[in-house]
């Protein structure tokens, strides 16, 4: 029923050497539509989906799951829904891991990408994805998304991973990693 804050901490090292992850693509826009609510539109954070696809040469089918920026209020669900549902339709697997986590504000874009990381390094040839917690009731007037429900697999290894963030003043991110082996 709404946000729930948290700390968290994160640490990325870039190298120009090969890992087994690699950052493939990266999307920033910002609507600067109002200081802390989103642009109903969706408009720039499509923008940005979109964005990280191209550069790292995927096309929508190819991600494996999505973590949503997800907080929980109305109007940031209602128009990320909307934006996802746009860019992806309900095919691609998507959750929110505030629900486990809480909203590390401004350590939430590393705290979720670290979490992708991990789908991506992790030995289960399954593909155990992160599920959505404490959404005992989607809203039905939302656009209709795959929500990963506890203990969901995708039934195969987990390739390729997008996580969204947005921030106060309309900032947007949304990035791509991937194994470095496909």
């Amino acid at each position: 029923d709404g946000i729930n804050l948290s700390e968290a901490a994160a640490l990325f090292v870039l190298s120009k050497q090969e890992g087994e992850v690699e950052l493939q693509g990266i999307g920033a826009s910002s609507d600067a539509y109002h200081f802390s609510a989103p642009d109903p539109e969706g408009s720039e954070v499509i923008s940005a989906m979109k964005m990280a696809l191209t550069e790292a040469k995927k096309t929508p089918g190819q991600i494996d799951y999505i973590n949503l920026h997800g907080t929980a209020t109305p109007l940031n669900d209602a128009m990320e829904s909307a934006a996802v549902n746009e860019v992806f339709g309900r095919h691609v697997a998507v959750s929110s891991t505030k629900g486990m986590t809480g909203h590390a504000l401004g350590a939430a874009a590393a705290l979720e990408l670290g979490l992708c990381w991990m789908l991506l390094t992790g030995k289960d040839e399954q593909g155990l994805l992160l599920p959505n917690i404490n959404d005992d009731e989607i809203d039905a007037s939302l656009p209709a998304l795959n929500f990963v429900q506890q203990g969901q697999k995708l039934g195969r290894r987990i390739d390729h991973c997008q996580s969204n963030s947005f921030a106060f003043g309309g900032n947007n991110i949304s990035l791509i990693i991937g194994r470095n082996d496909d």
